[in-house]
């Protein structure tokens, strides 16, 4: 469910009408929904809660969205934030997230991120190999503070809406080994810098079928049972992210409620702490990116194009993704739908969103949303063609605040200094 819905002829958000955005902001500008952030958090952790899991750490997928916004409206919830940079790190200290609910992953964190996350006292350093681990626990010593870590695993299970965001096979570069996770284990519980506390793993995104998270599961309850059995102390399992949304075109996805249960069965009887990151199943139906129509191409053997102002470089996941996004128009005009190519202005013949999309008919000036927005849109926005940065916009009831303005010109181009020789 979201809060995105048609309202005497006109798309809003909340209560405010998309349109009033446009005209205020301009576009394309990205859009939230606090009330759907709210509500999907709120029904995860309920879902859980109710097949047994107590306290869980929720740990909201930076990568995701990371506004500081949408960031500080979790974070009020409880929210943790599971992070792949020192960048990120740093955002989700500044949304209010309490350090011990900040778990930092990642297969190349340099020896400065290491540093920058003990000394900010994140609950665990997720390891993804022998070599990183050894170089944590060389920070710490450098640091005088014990590092506290938990192993991702790969559980080699093939799992994701695409082979990019695939992340639980052997091939892929994410995690150690089943093979090598118990040594490892023991050895960091040998070493005087490091405590490992648990065992991770994190098998892809846009998972639309339980069944390769329950085997995951499974296997990893599997291994802390084995790790308790050689005496070693495992107090939590993080269990990832993943699970899909529904994004119009495809089956819907399990629900939060059949996932805990998922959950439930494979974890029952391990007595630790579960953690969870995810993104997507948050975030994506609780933005929309808001574009205009620039014109309507139309070539003689009959394709045509509807151009937009919005780009690759604003939402990349169809160009790198082929991923789908249901397009809607913001005032419905009547009649019946044709086929159009959905452009941008970007010098790619990549830098298209759709091919052969049945939509009604457009007009220039002509408002169009891209729904199911909200995730891995505005974080991973470029100003590719030096188009400045777009804007997001977070909405409350009947009132929306800009959070993330427009860079002018200007203001891009300030953040560039010519060589002394120039």
């Amino acid at each position: 469910m979201n809060h995105f819905e048609l309202r005497d002829g006109e798309l809003h958000c909340e209560d405010v009408p998309l349109a009033t955005i446009a005209e205020a902001v301009g576009t394309p500008v990205y859009v939230y929904s606090t009330a759907t952030f709210e509500r999907h958090y709120t029904v995860l952790r309920e879902a859980l809660e109710a097949e047994g899991v107590r306290d869980p750490l929720i740990a909201f997928a930076v990568k995701a969205n990371s506004n500081l916004a949408v960031l500080t409206t979790l974070a009020k919830l409880g929210a943790g934030a599971d992070t792949v940079s020192e960048g990120e790190i740093r955002r989700a200290l500044a949304a209010g997230v309490p350090p011990e609910r900040i778990v930092f992953s990642g297969v190349g964190k340099t020896r400065g991120e290491i540093a920058f996350a003990l000394e900010a006292g994140v609950c665990e350093v997720n390891v993804e190999s022998e070599p990183e681990m050894l170089a944590i626990a060389q920070v710490a010593q450098s640091l005088g503070k014990r590092a506290t870590i938990a192993f991702r695993v790969n559980p080699d299970v093939a799992a994701g809406g695409h082979a990019k965001i695939a992340t639980g096979k052997s091939e892929n570069k994410f995690g150690v080994s089943f093979a090598e996770a118990e040594r490892l284990y023991a050895q960091a519980s040998n070493n005087a810098w490091l405590k490992p506390v648990g065992v991770a793993c994190h098998i892809g995104s846009q998972i639309t079928d339980l069944a390769p998270m329950a085997e995951a599961f499974d296997k990893m309850a599997g291994l802390v049972r084995r790790l308790k059995g050689e005496g070693l102390h495992v107090e939590r399992l993080d269990l990832g992210g993943g699970l899909g949304v529904p994004y119009f075109n495809q089956p819907e996805p399990p629900s939060p409620a059949d996932y805990a249960k998922v959950v439930a069965k494979a974890t029952r009887g391990l007595y630790v702490t579960l953690a969870f990151e995810p993104g997507r199943v948050i975030a994506a139906n609780a933005g929309v990116l808001l574009a205009s129509v620039v014109h309507v191409h139309e070539r003689p053997e009959g394709r045509r194009f509807l151009v937009l102002d919005a780009a690759m470089n604003d939402l990349l996941r169809p160009a790198m993704y082929d991923a789908y996004h249901d397009i809607r128009a913001v005032r419905p005009h009547e009649g019946e739908a044709r086929p159009y190519d959905v452009v941008g202005p970007v010098c790619e013949t990549g830098d298209t969103f759709t091919r052969d999309r049945a939509l009604p008919d457009f007009e220039p000036g002509d408002l169009v949303a891209f729904m199911s927005a909200g995730a891995y849109g505005a974080s991973m926005a470029s100003e590719y063609n030096s188009r400045p940065l777009v804007p997001e916009v977070m909405v409350k009831g009947a009132d929306f605040a800009v959070v993330r303005p427009r860079p002018t010109y200007d203001e891009m181009l300030a953040r560039e200094t010519p060589a002394p020789w120039l």
